[in-house]
This record gives structure tokens, sequence and C-alpha cells, in this order.
């Protein structure tokens, strides 16, 4: 049954859009700051150590990757245009480039002015992904959840040995002691303090507990002398680095190839860091969403460029904090954002905060990692392990991602190009789940693919019980079980316009009491869940409704409710506005009651036939060129 336009949510702000007060945006983001910075900065220490760069060069890295990464989070959260997801994703130096960095830096002797070929390279990778955007969003049906489910797993999983690595660590060498019992404790009493907090408190404290336990980690090693402040009294107190500090780039042609690899692997870690983030935040994940997030990329790796920094991607572990807070607004990260733009103008203050003591920072790391790990097991849930194909890709994804990250000298062992993949269990990981899914799912001789993203051929359709056919295509037909049966009935399906012509005649052939639980079975217009999400969504002219807009829907909805004793049905994807919804509903009130209920079992059909076309078109790459402009649409 339709949920009653009587309770729905007048709120239409989701808490992704939501703007905090200037205060909790502060401190959150602050939070999302102090959780990225010691990852931020280890790529340039890395990077400047390779390549002997002098210490005041380091510190001009450094404050040139905290600015370029507040405006790529900036971005990538807060949107222009069509470059930017608009969700909580801080975005970092991704590390699947230091490797091939430090090899552009070396073979061109090293040094400061080695660098002028890596940022070279930097730039043409960023111009070429922010170009191929748009071709590689057509590639998301190689994204079912079995293979975005897994990367996000390895993603969280193949982190945890850095935060372990850091939780063992002496703060004051920098050299790994993992018989001193205490560092153990710094990263122990860190993890208790941020569970202890999660445990005892509610609302704002409970968001703030990495925070405090970072906090309260580095007050207990300061006063016990186990925190270095050194780098932090020789650092200048406001510095800038300039555009292009190191002179003009320069481009060669074998470096620009090996950052576009580099680029093309991190667009793979995206989609699945993308795709995390809108699972934790309840967020639904459009197709174009990936070619926004693959554009901000593109874009921030080319101002990196410029300003002497590296290649973006969304960092794991503040995905992990949003999981782990519950706050959500991506207006935190861009608050996040300004405080570090704000940090690459005070190298002093920048160094205060990378003296965090590696025990406390890897003690928040652990937790953080573990979450988005967690984050991946829940995808999973949604993947059926009866079929051995799904188990094979998982469990051989995550075996080769362990491998190497257990074991990265494999990387050396290969030749030139493959030691780029093998220098990441990310990575080695992603494309392993991606290719595993294309041998079982795509290729063969099995029928055409029909729904599941491409996990699921018409053969497979054929012998599907009736439980399993009601979970793959229930959603068309709104999950009205005779509805579905109707068509599970017409079995076996010739072709895919078979199966779709069965739908057709589910809807409109039943008797007078079934197309009545039929119709009833749509939500009102402007009714929403618990949760304040919109349940009648089937297009973007219902999106992102303002409160008047949301109070005049549901002022139609409730009289037509009124009116006819059922819900209005519009299929408003034949729509372009929300004012021709709200005058193709009004003007259907005076209508008969024998006609609007024939008027609205016409819109079902409709909605049943785009909806199958989302399902073909998420599989079928015919489909997916023939709907495109619906794929826009969602």
């Amino acid at each position: 049954m339709g949920t009653p336009v009587e309770n729905a949510r007048t709120k239409r702000v989701h808490p992704v859009d939501e703007v905090l007060p200037i205060p909790k945006l502060a401190i959150y983001g602050f939070q999302h700051v102090v959780a990225f910075y010691a990852a931020a900065v280890l790529v340039p220490i890395l990077i400047a150590s390779a390549l002997k760069l002098p210490p005041e060069d380091l510190i001009k890295l450094i404050t040139a990757g905290l600015f370029t990464c507040g405006i790529a989070s900036i971005i990538q959260a807060v949107g222009i245009w069509r470059i930017g997801v608009r969700l909580p994703m801080i975005q970092g130096v991704t590390f699947t480039s230091v490797s091939p960095i430090i090899a552009i830096g070396l073979a061109h002797g090293g040094g400061a002015l080695s660098l002028l070929h890596v940022y070279g390279a930097v730039i043409v990778a960023g111009i070429f992904t922010f170009a191929i955007a748009p071709i590689f969003i057509k590639l998301l049906r190689f994204f079912p959840p079995v293979v975005t489910g897994t990367l996000i797993m390895i993603i969280g999983m193949t982190l945890l040995p850095v935060g372990a690595g850091e939780a063992v660590t002496n703060p004051l060498t920098g050299q790994p002691e993992p018989a001193n019992i205490r560092w153990l404790l710094y990263a122990a009493g860190t993890i208790a303090i941020i569970v202890g907090i999660q445990r005892l408190f509610r609302g704002f404290m409970a968001t703030i507990a990495v925070l405090v336990g970072l906090v309260v980690g580095c007050a207990v090693a300061y006063v016990l002398g186990d925190m270095n402040v050194g780098k932090a009294a020789e650092a200048d107190l406001i510095g800038f680095t300039t555009p292009f500090l190191f002179g003009l780039p320069k481009f060669d042609v074998a470096a620009c190839v090996t950052m576009i690899i580099v680029m093309l692997i991190t667009a793979v870690e995206s989609t699945g860091s993308t795709m995390a983030t809108a699972e934790i935040v309840d967020k639904r994940f459009r197709t174009a969403d990936l070619g926004n997030v693959l554009r901000a990329d593109g874009l921030a790796t080319t101002i990196g460029g410029v300003f002497n920094s590296f290649p973006y991607t969304a960092f794991s572990q503040n995905i992990g904090l949003v999981r782990l807070t519950g706050v959500k607004s991506r207006w935190v990260v861009a608050a996040a954002g300004v405080i570090m733009i704000i940090l690459g103008f005070l190298p002093k203050v920048a160094a205060v905060v990378a003296s965090m003591p590696n025990p406390v920072l890897g003690g928040a790391a652990l937790t953080l990692f573990a979450t988005v790990a967690v984050v991946g097991i829940q995808a999973l849930g949604k993947v059926d392990f009866t079929d051995h194909r799904n188990l094979i890709i998982v469990t051989t994804s995550l075996g080769l991602a362990l491998w190497v990250t257990s074991y990265p000298d494999i990387a050396k062992a290969m030749p030139s190009g493959l030691n780029l993949v093998f220098g990441s269990g990310i990575t080695v990981g992603a494309i392993t789940a991606v290719l595993l899914n294309i041998v079982f799912f795509h290729v063969g001789n099995r029928g055409p693919r029909v729904a599941g993203r491409g996990s699921i051929r018409l053969d497979e359709v054929n012998a599907m019980t009736r439980q399993r056919f009601t979970e793959v295509f229930g959603h068309v037909v709104q999950d009205v079980p005779w509805a579905v049966e109707r068509a599970f009935e017409q079995r076996p399906f010739a072709d895919t316009a078979a199966l779709r012509e069965a739908f057709q005649d589910g809807v409109l052939t039943g008797s007078s009491e079934q197309l009545l639980e039929l119709i009833r079975a749509f939500p009102d217009l402007g009714a929403e869940d618990d949760a304040g999400h919109a349940l009648a969504v089937d297009h973007v002219a219902l999106f992102k409704l303002d409160e008047d807009e949301h109070n005049e829907l549901v002022e139609l909805a409730t009289t037509y409710r009124q009116r006819f004793g059922f819900p209005l049905v519009i299929c408003a994807r034949e729509t372009e506005q929300f004012d021709q919804v709200l005058r193709n509903g009004w003007s259907r009130v005076d209508n008969p009651p024998t006609t609007e209920k024939a008027f609205a079992l016409i819109e079902i059909a409709k909605i049943a036939n785009y909806r199958f076309s989302d399902l073909v078109a998420d599989a079928n790459p015919i489909a997916a060129a023939r709907f495109s402009p619906l794929n826009q649409l969602r």
C-alpha cells in the first residue's frame, strides 16, 4: 500500500546537502583534516626522500599539497557544473602515483629539476582524465555489487597494514618497534578512547570521537616526551608555494603515458570510493555521477601539476570517518578544504600537526580502515554466493590484493608497465575483480545479458526460481506479487523483447481488483520514508524540491487521493519540469473515476517500461546506447 501523504515529512534537505552551523562545520572539518593529514604529507615525504630533495623543498611540497588538497576537496564536495560528485569525499594525493613519480624523477636525474618532467606528466594525465570521463561512465555496467563490494573491502583491508605499521613506529626515530609496549599502549589507548566515547556518548560528542582520541593521545605523548615538535620550531610562520615553483613543466612522452596509466588505475579506485561513500550516506548513485567524479579528479590533478603537487583521488580513511561519525554533510568536507587551504599558508602550524606521534595516528587509522572494509562486506551482502562465479571473483581478487600488499617487492619482478599494476594491492585487486567479472558474466555464448548489470543472461532468467525472478524484476511492477507471477509464468522467453512484453501484459491484464491493488502499491507523490527520502523518484523532476514545491506536490496528491481513493501515478520521466507534473496532475482531478483508473494504468505501464529499460541499459551495451538519454536522467 502507498504511504499516506499525511505522514510525509516536509523537510526536503538530504543529510548530504545539509549546511550545519559554522562551529560544527569547523570542528567536523578539522576532524577530517586531522584524520587525513599524516597520510597526505607522507606522499611528498616519500617522493622527496627518493629524489634527494633538501628539507626546504620538502616543506614547500607539503604546503603545496595541503593547498591543492583543499581546492580538490572543495571541487569534489561542492561541485561546479558537471565537475564534482557533491558527496563528502576528502581528496588527497593517490598512493598509486608514488612509485611512478619516483621512477620518472630518477629517470631524469633526481633532484628538484626532475620534478619538471613529473609535473608535465601530471598536467597531461589530469587533462586526459577530464576528457575521458564521458567514455568511462559507459563502463559502469562492469561494476556490479560483486565488483564494487570486493573493491571497497580490499581498499580497507589493504590499508590496514599501513595503520598497523604506524601503530608500532617510534615517533622519535621513525623506525618500527613492534616489541615496544609503549607504542602499543598509545595505539590501543587511542582506539579505547574512540570506542569509549562512541559507547558512552550520543549526539555531538559521539561524532567527534576520532578527533578526541587523537587530541588526548597527542597530549599524553607530549607530556611523556614522545611528541617531537622540533620541526614546528624550525618552520616559517607564514609562507606560500607559488605555481611552477621549480620552473616550467617539461613534457616527456614516456612520463606522460606512465602517468595516464596511473590515472586510469585511479579511476577504478575512485569508482569504488564513490560507491562506498554513496552507500554510507544513503545517496542514490547515478551513472552520470562517476563522470562528475572523474572530471573533478582530472581538474584537481591538473591544478596539482601547476601548484607543485600530484594526482588526486578520494582518501579512504575519511570515507571511514564519515561512516564512523555519521556526519554526512558534504559542506563539512568543504569546510575541511578551507582549513587545508589555510594550512597551506601556515608551514609552522602544518608542522605541528605533522608531529603527531605515529602510534596515536596508527590507532585511529586502524579503526577507520577497518570501517571501510566493513562497508565492502555489507555491499557483498547483496551478492548471490550460491553462484560459484561470484565466490571466485571475491576470493581471487582478495587473495591477490593481500599477496601484493604483504610482499610489495613483487612489483620489482614485473616488466615495465606491469610493475605499475603490481605496485598496489588495491590496484591488483580492483583489476582482477573487473576482469574476472567480464570473463564470467560478459564473455561466452550463454544468451544476451538482460539484468543485474550484466551478471544475468537470458538462459538464467528462464531457469530462475520464482523467488529469484521476483528479486531481480519485482521493482519493475512495484513488487506486486500477482504482476510478477504473471510475467514469470510466460517463461521461457525467446529474447529480451519477449521478457519486456511479459511485464507489459502483466500490468494490463489483471482483474479489476488486481489492477486496483497495483495502482495502490505506488507511493503518493511527495511521500517520504522515515529517513526523509522521497519514495516516488522515477525522474529527476521530483528530485531536490524546495519547501514550497514539496508542499504543492503534497497538496495535489492529497486532493487526488481524497477524490479517487488511490494515489496519483504519473510517469514523470516524460516531463522535463516540476511544473509539468503539477499541471498534469491537476488536470486529472476532474476526470471520472473509471477514466482516471485507466489513466493510472497507462502511466504504470510506461513506468514499468522505463524501469525495464534501466535494467537492460545497465547490462547490455546495445541497450545502453539506445537508452543513454534515460541514463542521464537517473
